[in-house]
């Protein structure tokens, strides 16, 4: 499974959990280097994922990036699957679906 197929699958998970507002942030050259591929409000929390195949590799740029936004008190994880991101939310914000 590409990396796009996975982002799309997780994308139509968030737009079905209630008090959900997520995008997917689109790279380029006006975007900011580094920012996770989903971001998430869920609740009044900030979530951020950084989507990667079951082997792909996160850059010391995103690792960087992550840290960030854990130290600003937001929520910022490294996914692989729709399984992963409702295993984030219900950890932090007991969502269950």
């Amino acid at each position: 499974m590409l990396e796009k197929d996975i982002t799309a699958a997780i994308m139509r998970f968030l737009r079905m959990v209630p008090r959900c507002f997520a995008w997917k942030e689109h790279g380029g050259m006006y975007g900011t280097a580094g920012i996770p591929d989903v971001i998430c409000c869920l609740d009044g929390r900030f979530f951020a994922f950084e989507v990667k195949t079951p082997d792909g590799v996160v850059t010391k740029l995103q690792e960087r990036t992550i840290h960030k936004i854990k130290v600003a008190g937001g929520h910022a994880y490294v996914v692989r699957s729709v399984d992963d991101v409702k295993a984030v939310l219900w950890a932090y914000a007991g969502i269950d679906i």
